[in-house]
């Protein structure tokens, strides 16, 4: 399946905001092994949002867009896609009882304008919108499909998550496992892994992400056992070069594995932070069940190890973090039961430091409890 993204809104060429959805959606495009081949942004201009939506559509299979479903008469979405296949909007009864219901609600009389977010052509069905007034278009004619929703990111996501991804991945044809990484850079990961990244069943990929670096292996396949077969091989050859470093997999997160680890030894947490500004205690506090076994944590600015060492040293917990501030480096701690373990970080700033610790410490807390 060729699929293509447009962003309508004046907005947008102004730079007056930024385009998250279109990479938003990009991704998830990839994330179903859609091909993705045109991301293109259009002013609220009739006869430009037409003249680009017939071009997606002799090239394309799906074409989403995002943006222009509000009432005023910029808003041009709907009269784009209706020229386009030559059909008559009309006023949907349903539709435009939950429109006044939604304002009546809210103790507001509907703008008559509004009455437009109520339309339909017979091509299109309405994608329910909970959280705002502009209903979504799912378009489908002759093989090819328009996807229309509104602009407002969270009211984008909601109708994509919900109503269009399940009906698109009924027919999606690839895997992947995300094997996440910590202790290496990207570059030396991808020169270990050598001639594993030009492989082309599956695909190895390397990104860096705000928890360390990410190894993404995907396949396609029409047969699931022959993609999970190859994605298991390539898998193990890539711990057998990189095992080391690998703290988690796909959705874990790194909070989740130090409670697992914590949890399965029975100890308790303490924290002291100064140069991670308290970024440690925030990942550790929304893990699960964190108020079982975290049981302080002490932000110090600007401290060092002796510091924030007595700032929770009445602490009855069996495990305790250290992570004092410095100039260009930073000596992390945690000590346990068994024996003590220490990593030391160098930076060039004050945010790459709060950014290295952050990380560095979660790090070297989850290698203590392995």
């Amino acid at each position: 399946m060729r699929a293509e993204i447009l962003s309508i809104g004046t907005e947008l060429l102004l730079g007056q905001i930024v385009d998250t959805n279109a990479h938003y959606l990009a991704g998830r495009l990839a994330d179903l092994g859609i091909d993705c081949l045109f991301i293109s942004t259009v002013g609220d201009n009739l006869g430009r949002t037409t003249e680009l939506m017939r071009r997606a559509l002799e090239r394309s299979d799906l074409v989403i867009t995002s943006g222009g479903l509000g009432p005023t008469e910029d808003d041009l979405t709907r009269e784009t896609i209706a020229a386009v296949l030559g059909e008559t909007p009309q006023i949907d009864p349903e539709l435009e009882r939950q429109l006044r219901a939604w304002f009546a609600a809210r103790n507001v009389s509907m703008p008559e304008r509004n009455r437009k977010q109520a339309w339909l052509i017979p091509s299109a069905r309405a994608i329910p919108n909970p959280n705002g007034t502009a209903p979504g278009w799912d378009v489908r004619r002759e093989g090819k499909r328009i996807v229309s929703m509104p602009g407002v990111p969270r009211e984008m996501t909601h109708m994509w998550e919900h109503h269009i991804e399940p009906t698109l991945i009924r027919d999606a044809r690839l895997r992947s496992r995300t094997l996440k990484i910590l202790g290496v850079g990207e570059s030396q990961a991808e020169e270990t892994l050598a001639e594993l990244v030009r492989s082309t069943a599956p695909t190895v990929v390397t990104k860096a992400k705000d928890d360390g670096l990410h190894i993404r292996i995907t396949d396609k396949d029409a047969d699931p056992a022959t993609m999970d077969a190859r994605i298991a091989a390539m898998e193990a050859k890539v711990r057998e070069r990189l095992g080391q470093y690998v703290w988690g997999t796909d959705d874990e997160q790194l909070g989740d594995v130090i409670a697992r680890g914590l949890e399965s030894r029975r100890w308790r947490l303490a924290t002291a932070e100064a140069l991670s500004a308290g970024d440690v205690s925030r990942t550790l506090a929304q893990a699960p069940r964190a108020n079982e076994w975290f049981t302080t944590g002490v932000v110090v600015p600007h401290a060092d190890a002796a510091s924030l060492a007595r700032a929770i040293e009445h602490s009855e917990a069996q495990v305790r973090l250290l992570v004092p501030h410095g100039d260009a480096s930073a000596e992390i701690s945690v000590v346990t039961p068994d024996r003590p373990r220490s990593a030391t970080i160098r930076f060039g700033s004050v945010a790459e430091g709060r950014r290295r610790a952050w990380l560095a410490a979660l790090d070297l807390l989850r290698r203590a409890l392995a």
